[in-house]
């Protein structure tokens, strides 16, 4: 790679690099990929560290793959929001739609993982092994080996968005693409500046809708706010849209929560997330407006409860959960559904229940209006989680220990 490209001509370059012959793409092909929910900052912390990596000493092609089939990407209109004022659509992404129909061998393949630590879904199988690092922000799962090789990344901290520690990590490499005579020789002082723009642009994006642009006193830290002032700081000379923070934040807040007119199954695959423990297998979606609202737009008790019940049967799951956010009467609120699907499921949920229901405050929602099963077979219930500081992050953990010790019993 040159010592300065755009992120266009950089995905070019990755793109070329993946889909040629299999006796010309680079070996080993290293991937760098967010979680499977594939929100802003899975997709945007995945694209900026290749990008960064990429432009660093030695320069080895690193390619940004976003955890999503391309189809997907039209149930995240946020992307154009940040994608395009970086001269960028997100048709420009790799997806996992672009995998080489011909297969890839995993032994000529690399994996850094961003926003999670451990791969889940279809790449879980054959890839697992070849993980050589991490930057991510969620627990440490014990699945990266202590022992990497002494230029990768082994990244642990606590903070509202993994982009905050991409930046810290990368901010050397930046900050000389920015001042380097290579960069002015690659590039004159207004491009280089459009370059700098668009990745603050794209950098600025998943920080801001992590934090609650930096208001959040649960997420946001002192990783955070340095993260937001480097890329504004890079935004200085550039008559970028996200030079108001504000202004930004809210278009991009209404455009994620803009749910209206998709139906139940494009609701529940649009944040969603899967894990495998033992025998079973646990499905979480989250859904960015309340129980009341998708009832009253979307469809009635019936239809959400026949399109879950679908979902979770595409998906082979033997407990599904569905976790909403909003805000009624601008008070945030969480509600929680969970669902075991089969008698095994019913044990792990039930195990849930007992362990974790006082700790996330759990009252029973519209007085058990979605609540079925007959406890044995199935069983199905669904609360307000009083509790509201526990998002995704922390209450899939309980479910996963829950059926985990469910099949020790």
């Amino acid at each position: 790679m040159p010592p300065r490209t755009s992120l266009q001509a950089f995905l070019t370059t990755a793109r070329s690099a993946l889909s040629g012959p299999p006796a010309q793409r680079p070996s080993p092909l290293i991937f760098v990929v967010g979680n499977e929910s594939a929100d802003l900052d899975s997709i945007c912390s995945a694209l900026l560290f290749a990008y960064f990596r990429t432009h660093t000493p030695p320069h080895t092609l690193h390619i940004p793959l976003s955890n999503l089939p391309k189809a997907d990407l039209a149930l995240r209109p946020e992307l154009n929001a940040v994608l395009n004022p970086a001269g960028l659509s997100p048709n420009d992404l790799i997806t996992l739609s672009d995998l080489p129909r011909d297969g890839l061998d995993p032994r000529d393949t690399r994996w850094l993982l961003v926003d999670h630590n451990v791969l889940t879904g279809d790449l879980a199988g054959p890839f697992s092994d070849q993980i050589i690092g991490c930057v991510d922000h969620h627990d440490d799962e014990g699945a990266i080996p202590h022992s990497l090789p002494p230029d990768q990344p082994r990244i642990f901290a606590k903070c509202g968005s993994c982009m905050s520690l991409v930046l810290t990590h990368c901010q050397p490499t930046w900050d000389r693409l920015s001042t380097s005579s290579s960069a002015a020789a690659a590039a004159d002082a207004a491009s280089s500046a459009a370059i700098d723009a668009a990745l603050a642009h794209v950098a600025l994006a998943p920080i801001l809708i992590d934090t609650t642009n930096l208001t959040s006193t649960d997420k946001t830290t002192a990783c955070d706010r340095h993260a937001a002032a480097l890329a504004e700081a890079k935004l200085q000379d550039a008559a970028a849209p996200a030079r108001d923070r504000a202004a930004y934040f809210a278009q991009l807040t209404a455009l994620k929560n803009a749910i209206g007119g998709l139906p139940y199954r494009d609701i529940l695959r649009k944040d969603y997330k899967r894990w495998r423990e033992g025998a079973l297998t646990l499905g979480v979606s989250t859904v960015v407006q309340g129980l009341a609202y998708v009832l009253r737009e979307v469809g009635d008790r019936a239809a959400l409860l026949a399109a879950l019940r679908a979902w979770a049967a595409e998906q082979g799951l033997d407990v599904a959960a569905v976790m909403t956010v909003s805000r009624p009467g601008g008070v945030f609120a969480r509600e929680l559904l969970v669902w075991g699907l089969n008698p095994d499921g019913v044990r792990a949920v039930r195990g849930f229940v007992d362990r974790c229901g006082a700790t996330l405050g759990l009252e029973s929602w519209e007085g058990a209006a979605l609540d079925g099963g007959d406890g044995v077979g199935e069983w199905r219930v669904c609360w307000r989680q009083r509790g509201i500081e526990f998002s995704r992050k922390q209450v899939a953990p309980m479910l996963r220990e829950a059926m985990r010790e469910s099949s020790r019993l």
